[in-house]
């Protein structure tokens, strides 16, 4: 099936003739200067920002409801300031307590701008806020570490007992019996320098919501000869433990030699005496034994036996009489011998 094209083919080159024509170059210059008169007519206001319009350098309206708001075009200046809270940490500040001793504060706080018209007109950035809130807070923060111990810039509760240390009680190193009290303490300070600088920095349009202490440390220099002097201090409360020890220890050993050698003469004392009253009373035994007529025959009898046994040795010649005891109990040990006939 053949198809067969009726477009007209002279349609495209006028559509491109009638876009490249006068008629369109006006409309689009129209639409242009249209669209960059609104903008420079309109402007956006956001929920978190004041904007104040200056015109001519002075300041005409201040805006700070969110919306499209209309200013006039080239004369209209706007300036942005912002409505939320604001941070400012400021730098590490190295002051003198009132007890002579240095530490370095570091502090933040939270403010915002209370009064944008003022703020411009004084202040004009955020930037010169920040310089000038640098200025006021370092130096009311100088003067209130000044006027005050360092305890009450450490310390934040009232009426705190010390710790006990059994231990350190028994051996007679000296505790502090109480903790200095204080009369303000960091959250009555913190609190001073606050007022004070509110009162101070109303005039530029900013309000000071809250000052604290991020951090208050010793000087490095002197934080060093503090760990040293705590360093030696553990070390003799350590030396006074070890001392101590050696001592006892000394007093352990000779009361244990002083218990052994009392308990070794009481055994020996103990054995002696049993001993001594073993051979009395083997000897009343023996006596008793030996008594009588047979007993001492027998006795009389072994005791010949030992004589012989230790007087006769190996190839011994011996000559007895036979009217000797000796002789006798031979001659009746060698007829009991004899084998009968």
């Amino acid at each position: 099936m053949n198809v067969i094209d009726m477009a007209d083919s002279s349609a495209t080159p006028r559509v491109v003739r009638f876009l490249q024509s006068r008629t369109m170059s006006i409309l689009g210059l129209f639409f242009l200067l249209t669209a960059f008169k609104w903008g420079t007519l309109l402007f956006i206001v956001h929920q978190y920002e004041t904007v104040i319009i200056t015109r001519f350098g002075k300041a005409v309206r201040t805006e700070m409801s969110p919306g499209l708001k209309i200013k006039l075009p080239i004369v209209d200046v706007l300036h942005r300031f912002d409505k939320r809270i604001l941070a400012w940490d400021g730098p590490p500040t190295e002051c003198p307590t009132k007890d002579k001793l240095y530490l370095i504060v570091d502090c933040f706080a939270r403010w915002r701008i209370s009064d944008p018209l003022l703020y411009y007109n004084r202040l004009n950035d955020e930037r010169s806020a920040l310089s000038r809130l640098d200025d006021i807070l370092g130096s009311e923060t100088r003067t209130a570490v000044a006027t005050h111990d360092l305890v009450e810039i450490i310390r934040v509760t009232k009426g705190r007992k010390p710790l006990r240390d059994e231990e350190l009680e028994k051996t007679g190193t000296i505790l502090p019996s109480a903790i200095p009290d204080i009369e303000l303490g960091r959250g009555e300070i913190e609190k001073q320098i606050t007022e004070r600088t509110r009162q101070k920095i109303a005039d530029f349009g900013i309000e000071l919501l809250d000052e604290r202490f991020k951090r208050s440390k010793y000087n490095p220099a002197v934080a060093e000869k503090i760990i040293e002097r705590m360093s030696s201090e553990r070390h003799q409360i350590a030396a006074k433990f070890r001392s101590e020890g050696r001592g006892e220890a000394a007093n352990i050993s000779g009361q244990k030699e002083s218990d052994v050698a009392s308990i070794s003469s009481t055994a020996t004392k103990n054995a002696l005496e049993i001993e001594g009253k073993a051979d009395a009373e083997a000897a009343g035994i023996y006596a008793a034994a030996f008594n009588s007529p047979d007993a001492q025959e027998l006795y009389s009898f072994l005791r010949t036996l030992d004589v012989m046994r230790a007087a006769f040795e190996k190839d011994t010649t011996a000559i007895f009489s036979t009217n000797s005891d000796l002789g006798r109990m031979l001659k009746s040990m060698a007829e009991a011998t004899k084998p009968a006939r």
